[in-house]
């Protein structure tokens, strides 16, 4: 055991009209200071998107828990989703960050947007490396000790045709994070802060599943519980 550990924040939008996300968030723990966390977005909206993100968040993460190879996870997923005939891109797409014994972490995206870097309140540039597996570019990094925001394509197409003529843009989601960055603040907090802000550019009416996923390495906090019965009776 080190002295850092990893807190995980994740919220979520439904498509408006719809009951169920079409994005999903999966965390599996690889040992006492490795995590696994996938974020899946489905195509679509409702009961197909929910299932395929379903599937594939639960496939990769249960995979990678299991110390299966990346490549060979990748490539099952990959080979498993079909791809649609007018869009040409795979019916769920999905972000995998692997946290390595709280030290280092594993960046595999596909097909969703890039994940942002936030390192003492400044966007940093993700060094990738890029790996072709089955007809797919995926990217891998490594990186150590920051706050890792990945969100689903719902953030970036929020007030597209209302406020905002293209949607809400990568520099500017970045922009705005730096603008809010708090060190205090935890991954919970920093994803209900962009998720609100989504909502907000969507007009309280979301045109598309909006998730955000934070992962915030940080120092450990000693807390100290006393646990006793009350001094008075009726208190128990």
């Amino acid at each position: 055991m080190n002295n850092l550990c990893t807190d995980i924040g994740y919220l979520s939008l439904n498509k408006w009209g719809e009951q169920l996300c079409g994005d999903r968030v999966e965390i599996v723990d690889q040992g006492e200071n490795s995590t696994v966390i996938v974020l899946a977005d489905g195509m679509g909206s409702g009961v197909k998107a929910n299932i395929l993100s379903s599937l594939t968040s639960k496939i990769i993460s249960t995979m990678m828990a299991a110390n299966m190879r990346l490549e060979d996870c990748v490539s099952t997923i990959a080979s498993t989703l079909p791809v649609c005939a007018v869009r040409g891109v795979a019916y769920s797409t999905f972000t995998i960050i692997h946290i390595i014994e709280n030290e280092e972490a594993e960046i595999i995206q596909y097909d969703n947007p890039l994940l942002i870097l936030i390192r003492d309140g400044k966007f940093v540039e993700i060094p990738k490396t890029g790996t072709e597996i089955d007809g797919k570019m995926i990217y891998k990094s490594k990186i150590k000790d920051d706050t890792f925001i990945a969100f689903s394509d719902g953030a970036i197409h929020a007030g597209i045709g209302m406020s905002l003529n293209f949607g809400w843009e990568r520099k500017d989601i970045i922009s705005f994070l730096e603008m809010m960055y708090d060190k205090t603040y935890t991954a919970k907090t920093y994803a209900s802060i962009l998720l609100e802000e989504c909502n907000h550019l969507y007009g309280g009416h979301p045109g598309d599943d909006t998730t955000v996923c934070v992962v915030k390495v940080r120092d450990r906090s000693q807390v100290n519980l006393m646990i006793g019965p009350p001094s008075d009776r009726k208190d128990t």
